[in-house]
């Protein structure tokens, strides 16, 4: 923790993106990474799902989302139904938080 009264943090700016994505069918009870080209995404980009535009099909979530390659969107969705599923075609939302350097390994 800083050690002034003044304010800080460690991101340097937050904001949205919501990029249309055609993602591949998913096995039943299981997950599966799916990769998607989004300009501008870094490695060190902290990203949160917001969600799907639309209806999302039944039994699909969002299990996890990364930028592990500068410029791919890495998104890990489930299925928790027993028959394979097609996660929804279309516009998903995510917060971004892009860090001032590099994001600190404990709260202290």
């Amino acid at each position: 923790m800083p050690s002034t009264t003044i304010a800080r943090g460690n991101a340097l700016s937050t904001f949205y993106i919501a990029p249309s994505i055609t993602p591949a069918q998913v096995a039943a009870s299981t997950t599966a990474v799916q990769t998607f080209t989004v300009p501008g995404l870094l490695t060190t980009d902290y990203i949160q799902p917001g969600g799907y535009i639309a209806n999302q099909t039944a039994g699909i979530f969002i299990a996890e989302t990364d930028c592990l390659t500068n410029n791919i969107l890495t998104i890990q969705f489930g299925n928790c139904s027993t028959s394979p599923a097609t996660p929804a075609t279309g516009v998903y939302e995510f917060q971004i938080t892009r860090f001032e350097g590099q994001a600190p390994v404990n709260a202290a």
